[in-house]
């Protein structure tokens, strides 16, 4: 899977929101100031040429949706953010963000009851 530049993960972002949405309806979902409507639509056919989306045809337009999910998508993200910064260890990775984030033993305990609770599902 290929990796999605920030304006492509924006976009993603919104689409998997909104399950389907045309180019207007994606404008609509950004903070001001909005991007162009050509912006759009050009990230939009990027990602169909990435396999990320792809569209019906709606009236005279296109409404597209998300060919990957965010689930996938994410585990992919972070497997490579583990593989390239932290040798493949998620062991290191966790230390890391312990050290830099001052997260004291109760939230990590909290946050290994979650795990293991998510687990037993």
């Amino acid at each position: 899977m290929k990796q999605l530049t920030k304006a492509e993960e924006d976009i993603m972002q919104i689409l998997w929101r909104l399950k389907k949405a045309n180019v207007k309806s994606i404008i609509e979902h950004f903070a001001e100031p909005k991007p162009a409507y050509n912006t759009v639509s050009t990230i939009v056919r990027i990602l169909e040429s990435k396999g990320f989306v792809d569209y019906e045809k709606q009236g005279k337009g296109h409404v597209y949706f998300p060919l990957i999910a965010l689930q996938d998508y994410s585990n992919q993200s972070i497997n490579k953010l583990v593989d390239n910064y932290f040798q493949g260890s998620f062991k290191s990775m966790v230390s890391f963000f312990m050290k830099k984030n001052d997260i004291s033993l109760n939230d990590m305990e909290s946050i290994l009851k979650d795990i293991n609770k998510n687990e037993k599902l």
